[in-house]
């Protein structure tokens, strides 16, 4: 079973070094590995760096997140919206590639209405309100203002046409936001009603001998399932009624799952949070325990420590009360060795192990109802998942 998913357990384990990257960590240790962090103390006491902050002396860190924020009290709440926003970003990619996908569905099939009549809409409807809010995460990112976006896109809805004050991030923001959220509202009977009565037009075209292209799609399918019985009358009555529920419900799924979907992909933000907690805990709690450090998520690491003690009173013994507690070391081989043993096998047995399999269904649920669901019918062939194995033998 291993072997069959190592090209999965290949790209997995890229992608966590991609994402260990951006993050600049390893097993939650932070790492300067492109460069001097942007912040540093303002004095060398650093006496307030936990409670003042540092101050920024140079450009911002040139890739991911700049290591400085690791272990500071504002560390879960710049991580927690960075993560929010970015699962949102992902995952309104994800879903407009998935409608992009029913265009070429809707081309290879020769089916004009599918793309006149659900991805063009659909396209309208999702980026007039969640592609806009992308928008407006990377504007806030790039200009650093300090707009609520939960308020710009609630009183979007509530009070179109009231000011923004301090919430506006680009001049004409309100006029934007009147015309997207006019043409969300009209994709939706776009979608609804045009096809139905299109498709009961194109049925009453076929049985007056008009010349006429079957569909080739579900609305086909419906279509002819309307038209001939499993016997193959000839002619029967077009089921308007089902067509038409059929589109409503196809409507109502596409709206409300544009809402639920995008909610969705916040399990990215979840599961990274629960990641790096976790591995958190492993570090300060059990390593840094065993090796005598409890207390090194201070904003200074013991080097620091040591060197900027030595600046000021010339020497430091390693044996005396000038250091903190958390630097004093047990001297314990035992006690270390033992800490070692259960970091490994905490960090292999959760974090290698159950983190993978829960990443991996979430990310196959993403994949399956928010990104699928877009543009897979499944009415047509069986599916037979890629092999290797097939492959060589359709070619012999």
């Amino acid at each position: 079973m291993t072997f069959g998913g190592r090209y999965v357990i290949l790209m997995m384990s890229l992608f966590s070094i991609y994402t260990g990257l951006i993050y600049n960590e390893f097993f939650s240790v932070p790492f300067e590995l492109f460069g001097r962090s942007a912040y540093a103390c303002r004095d060398l006491s650093c006496q307030d760096a936990s409670t003042v902050g540092l101050i920024k002396v140079r450009d911002a860190y040139p890739f991911g997140v700049d290591p400085a924020w690791h272990g500071t009290r504002s560390e879960l709440p710049f991580l927690n919206s960075l993560k929010m926003k970015m699962s949102i970003l992902l995952g309104v990619a994800q879903m407009n590639l998935g409608i992009i996908l029913s265009y070429f569905n809707a081309t290879f099939f020769g089916n004009s209405l599918n793309i006149w009549f659900q991805f063009i809409p659909q396209m309208i409807f999702l980026n007039s309100l969640f592609g806009y809010l992308s928008l407006l995460i990377i504007v806030k990112w790039c200009t650093g203002s300090q707009a609520d976006l939960y308020h710009v896109m609630i009183y979007m809805f509530l009070s179109p046409t009231d000011e923004l004050g301090e919430n506006q991030l680009f001049p004409g923001q309100k006029t934007v936001q009147l015309v997207l959220l006019l043409l969300a509202l009209v994709s939706v009977p776009w979608m609804l009603l045009p096809k139905p009565f299109l498709l009961k037009k194109l049925h009453e075209n076929r049985h007056q001998g008009q010349s006429y292209t079957p569909l080739q799609s579900t609305d086909d399918t419906l279509l002819s399932e309307a038209n001939h019985d499993s016997h193959g009358h000839d002619h029967e009555e077009f089921e308007f009624s089902e067509v038409f529920v059929h589109q409503l419900i196809h409507t109502i799924e596409f709206v409300l799952g544009a809402v639920s979907n995008t909610a969705s992909y916040l399990r990215l933000w979840a599961l990274s949070l629960a990641h790096s907690e976790l591995s958190a805990v492993f570090y300060e709690k059990v390593l840094l325990l065993a090796w005598g450090n409890p207390s090194i998520s201070h904003s200074l690491s013991f080097n620091a420590y040591i060197d900027l003690k030595s600046k000021i009173h010339g020497h430091v013994d390693m044996h005396d009360d000038v250091l903190p507690f958390g630097f004093n070391r047990f001297n314990n081989i035992i006690i270390l060795i033992a800490g070692i043993v259960v970091f490994i096998f905490a960090t292999v047995g959760v974090l290698l192990l159950m983190e993978t399999l829960s990443a991996f269904l979430h990310a196959l649920r993403l994949h399956w109802v928010e990104f699928q669901g877009k543009f897979y019918e499944g009415d047509g062939y069986k599916f037979y998942p890629f092999s290797f194995v097939l492959l060589d033998d359709e070619d012999g």
